[in-house]
């Protein structure tokens, strides 16, 4: 439904309007955010909420059973990071590092395959892989070939497994190195064997937030052409938000616009792909570069900003993007469990191994066993259900 817009409208009045089908405007729900900017509002117990916040709460967990039920899903993957070796300097990053510094690697094929393997073994329908943008990838001095053969060695010994591999970043990475199209780029991967593009590389999609802590990263028309050009060409996205660092609620809530407008632009043109979920990243700066550390002042997420911000983007988007997926690497098992109750119905994947955000200092741990993804979702009385990267049910 289009958009209900009213001026000095209360909280109430626009949480019900969500009820009723409607999408917000930006003004409406950047109000419903608006508590983030008390000083104190972080250090609220959970059990000591506000009615405004829990109405919010109540309002997202409900709106979450009518688009998607009851049911909360998990998938059995593995990340596979690549190389940490990068050009780039973000300053949220612990992740990368330079070619011969301590701690910088670079797997071959046949460790990627072993991975792969293992995986496999472990049940995974999926392998997540990522990297950092490494200028000696590539293969008689083009940088395609070398992500080509990487997808084909997987395909060829796992054809079961699904590749959810290559961000908008690391697309347009290719495309500038070799001098080609965006299009032509992910139709390579496409065909090659990859069946789905992580929305990562997004951060904040505001170029003035962008500018301070990715500033070499591809700009938000960049991000959002790569991800449409995805769609149109049949590569369904996911999509996520880096949060909790120097961005405004404004600022948010521009890029919660940006992904629905997205979204409906992939629905209306009638594209063979959609966005199939949306993820929320809060930043965690404990081994993050000292300059944006400082600036944000503390090391771990703000567990009820995560959580509000988890609620308002159901209520913003959850007509269009429909799953809702919390980060158990970023705050735990526990806040994980939490936010299935403010809008989210998928609980993420096993992971396997995820060094991002650990080595920014992340408490959440590396891998999750699925009897613990279950037995955290059977606690809060909701059934599980094993699903693939898609969302079909296994």
């Amino acid at each position: 439904m289009t958009a209900f817009n009213l001026t000095n409208q209360n909280p109430e009045t626009i949480l019900n309007r969500a009820l009723e089908g409607y999408d917000l405007s930006t003004a409406e729900t950047l109000l419903l955010l608006s508590p983030t900017s008390q000083a104190n509002f972080g250090k609220l117990a959970l059990t000591q909420l506000p009615t405004e916040i829990t109405t919010i709460q109540k309002t997202a967990d409900q709106l979450r059973q009518q688009q998607v039920g009851d049911t909360v899903t998990y998938v059995i993957n593995r990340n596979i990071n690549f190389t940490n070796i990068c050009e780039q300097h973000c300053s949220f990053c612990a992740f990368r590092r330079d070619e011969g510094n301590a701690g910088a690697f670079w797997l071959d094929i046949g460790q990627i395959l072993e991975k792969a393997n293992d995986a496999v073994q472990r049940g995974a329908t999926e392998i997540c892989m990522q990297g950092g943008l490494n200028l000696q990838a590539k293969i008689a001095g083009k940088s395609l070939p070398y992500y080509l053969q990487i997808v084909k060695s997987i395909k060829d010994d796992f054809p079961q497994l699904h590749l959810h591999a290559f961000s908008p970043q690391e697309v347009q990475f290719i495309a500038r190195e070799d001098g080609m199209s965006y299009e032509y780029v992910i139709a390579a991967l496409r065909d090659e064997g990859v069946g789905s593009m992580p929305g990562t590389a997004a951060e904040v999609l505001d170029d003035a937030v962008r500018r301070v802590i990715c500033p070499e990263k591809i700009d938000t028309a960049t991000w959002l052409e790569i991800l449409s050009t995805a769609h149109r060409l049949g590569m369904p996205t996911t999509s996520t938000m880096l949060c909790g660092h120097i961005e405004t609620p404004q600022q948010q809530i521009l890029h919660l616009e940006r992904l629905r407008f997205l979204q409906q632009t992939a629905i209306e043109k009638n594209y063979p792909a959609r966005i199939t979920e949306f993820i929320l990243l809060p930043f965690v700066g404990q081994e993050a570069p000292a300059p944006l550390r400082r600036r944000v002042g503390r090391d771990q997420p703000v567990l009820l900003n995560v959580l509000l911000l988890t609620a308002v983007s159901r209520i913003f988007l959850g007509n269009w993007i429909i799953n809702h997926q919390p980060s158990w690497v970023k705050i735990g098992l526990d806040g994980a469990k939490e936010a299935l109750k403010w809008g989210c119905n998928d609980i993420g994947g096993t992971l396997m191994e995820e060094h991002i955000t650990t080595m920014a200092g992340a408490v959440g741990g590396t891998c999750m066993e699925v009897e613990s993804l279950q037995g955290a979702i059977r606690s809060l009385g909701r059934n599980y259900q094993h699903r693939d990267t898609l969302y079909q049910y296994l």
